[in-house]
């Protein structure tokens, strides 16, 4: 991301609210902890990714001065933030939980963060530059980064064949022709669904660099309407409009059931999808491949990026030296990263997590591919000037709402945008920021 971009987002967010802020970084960010003689200091983790308990684990074998509670909870966007929220509001928030990058400015704003810098300031050049502005906030940082998340196709090889496509579509006007044969050949069969997550759709626009927000010295811009945006919306409405794409629900039960059934060919979606994939699917092990998502210009390919996430401190964690430690710990030491890549499917930000063994192991549900080079070649071509805006939790379930009502012909994408856009500025303004768009 460009150099400017930590400060302007400072300072927006700092119209908010200052004395959050100062509440925030204040709670517990000078507490200098250590275990005492009646044993290690405990620390509690709240998330909600797969494989996070197993590193957990391998964390307290090799740490006997600190030992981590990892607590289950519902993803972020399902309740998980909320709950996150209100305990560190509360005052008995954990001292670490999962934050996706687009939700920790919002919490940065609502005061829910501990200010790490000092006990992280040597782990910095341990991470990717733009992964590591993620965490940052006016010079201040409140977590480590865990991953990114590059988007790539997931596609039966077989039922492609079957259906006369010799090889994955490279562009997005490959893959409307490939979804248009499909379903002329069957109208029950589709090239692929149209779901209703808000940011999966992100990562469709952070590829066209449709940006959703920016900043100007201290005022936020809203630009859901952009050009690049309508270009999006556009692309996808015609799909609909044709009916040439599925609409179950993201990650819900009958879009597993049109995968395993062949109803539904292929899937775009970001690295960690991997191993949903293929413990979701219950047919096809070793005919799933995956390929670089389809481009606007093969010529110049530009990828997009669906998540990533960091380790947080929050609000009130009386060890911040420790769960920093910790927070370090799981984005590199190399056992902690393998399992997270085996299990949970991240692509490391840390850079000496992108020379793993783990990443370069055949997968066996995908044919014996080493899925992993895919998304490695994509990396260098994933843009990194995306910028998450402050009220993410609610431009995110306004637009999950509106994606769903378009996948039904309710609605249009193009209005749906629109309607977010008059909704994030309402509710920006609301919240007390200045903001144009």
């Amino acid at each position: 991301m460009k150099a400017r971009r930590t400060t302007t987002l400072a300072a927006a967010t700092a119209v908010l609210t200052a004395t959050a802020l100062l509440a925030g970084c204040s709670s517990g960010g000078g507490q200098d902890s250590t275990g005492s003689a009646s044993g290690p200091v405990t620390l509690e983790f709240w998330g909600w990714a797969p494989g996070y308990d197993q590193v957990v684990e391998t964390f307290n074998r090799s740490h006997p001065g600190i030992k981590v509670t990892f607590g289950k909870t519902a993803s972020g966007s399902k309740g998980g933030y909320t709950k996150m929220l209100t305990a560190a509001k509360a005052g008995n928030a954990p001292c670490l939980a999962q934050v996706g990058y687009e939700t920790l400015p919002s919490f940065a704003a609502a005061g829910a963060l501990t200010d790490v810098t000092k006990y992280t300031a040597e782990a910095k050049g341990q991470f990717a530059d733009w992964t590591w502005r993620q965490v940052t906030i006016d010079g201040k940082t409140y977590g480590v980064p865990v991953d990114t998340a590059p988007m790539a196709l997931f596609y039966r090889k077989d039922l492609f064949a079957r259906y006369g496509i010799d090889k994955p579509p490279a562009t997005w006007e490959e893959y409307a022709a490939d979804a248009a044969k499909v379903h002329a050949a069957d109208p029950t069969v589709y090239l692929g669904d149209f779901g209703n997550d808000a940011y999966n759709y992100a990562g469709l626009a952070w590829q066209a660099g449709a940006r959703w927000f920016g900043t100007g010295g201290d005022t936020w811009q809203v630009s859901l309407g952009s050009d690049a945006n309508k270009k999006v919306a556009g692309y996808w409405q015609d799909l609909l409009d044709r009916k040439l794409l599925k609409t179950d629900p993201s990650y819900d039960p009958s879009l597993y059931a049109d995968l395993t059934d062949g109803k539904v060919l292929s899937d775009v979606n970001a690295v960690w999808n991997a191993p949903t994939l293929a413990a979701s699917v219950k047919s096809g092990a070793g005919q799933w491949a995956v390929a670089p998502m389809p481009v606007w210009d093969a010529a110049k390919p530009v990828y997009g990026n669906d998540g990533g996430s960091a380790t947080a401190v929050l609000k009130g964690c009386a060890h911040a030296k420790e769960a920093a430690e910790f927070a370090t710990w799981m984005s590199t030491d190399a056992d902690g990263v393998g399992d997270l890549i085996k299990v949970t499917g991240i692509y490391p930000a840390a850079t000496s997590g992108l020379s793993n063994p783990a990443l370069s192991q055949p997968d066996p549900f995908y044919g014996g591919q080493v899925i992993f080079d895919v998304f490695k070649a994509e990396t260098a071509r994933i843009a990194t000037d995306w910028q998450w805006g402050p009220t993410m939790t609610q431009t995110s379930t306004d637009l999950a709402d509106g994606l769903g009502k378009a996948g039904t012909g309710g609605t249009t994408l193009p209005q749906v945008l629109a309607d977010v856009q008059g909704k994030t500025v309402a509710g920006m303004k609301q919240q007390g920021l200045a903001v144009a768009g």
